[in-house]
């Protein structure tokens, strides 16, 4: 059975179960879903507001629940039974502190990343990362992921499949530019940073 055929049978619950289902670990097209979605609401066949609330909850709560049981089940695992499959405890230390200085940009940017966006929130529990901290990058990429895929479908109407297949084809080199955008982001960020901190020391010798 379609996307097409699940919509016109199941309607807005398609989007909803679909995609927190999909981040649970469950093969579901999330970018396909959300592109008819936003087709759909073009045609005024589905409002795209309750569209895009449904899309975001959904995979926020998919989001969440993976947190949760890499925190709950995946972090006492890798203690226990990490020596065996050679993750040592300094290991561990610094892949958390490296993932809680610089990886958290990934649980944002890793939604448009297929099969990266499925591994985050496991990843982000298993680092013992705080909720908070969680939440943040993880909710407001959701948010980015939902309305981008969904307002494409609307703004390209009977040309979402063509959409579609253009960001199957550049899917990697989409990935590529958004990394870069994002590093260069933090480079300028680290960049105010340090000019903030030579400013206060130069003040202070004042």
């Amino acid at each position: 059975m379609n996307i097409e055929a699940l919509f016109e049978q199941y309607g807005y619950a398609v989007l909803f179960i679909g995609l927190l289902l999909e981040f649970i670990a469950l093969p579901f097209p999330g970018e396909i879903t959300m592109l008819y979605v936003g087709y759909l609401s073009y045609l005024g066949v589905l409002n795209g507001w309750t569209a895009l609330f449904l899309a975001f909850t959904g995979t926020t709560l998919g989001m969440t629940v993976t947190y949760v049981i890499g925190l709950k089940v995946g972090m006492p695992f890798i203690q226990r039974f990490g020596k065996w499959v050679f993750i040592t405890p300094g290991k561990f230390y610094k892949t958390k502190k490296w993932f809680n200085r610089r990886g958290n940009f990934l649980v944002f940017i890793g939604y448009f990343i297929p099969g990266v966006r499925h591994i985050t929130g496991y990843l982000t529990g298993i680092l013992g990362s705080s909720f908070r901290t969680f939440a943040v990058y993880a909710y407001s990429g959701a948010l980015f992921w939902c309305i981008s895929f969904i307002g494409l479908g609307n703004i390209f109407g009977s040309q979402w499949d063509n959409l579609l297949h253009t960001i199957e084809s550049y899917s990697l080199s989409i990935v590529i530019i958004l990394v870069l955008l994002g590093a260069v982001a933090w480079l300028v960020k680290r960049m105010v940073q340090s000019s903030r901190r030579k400013t206060l020391k130069g003040d202070e010798v004042e």
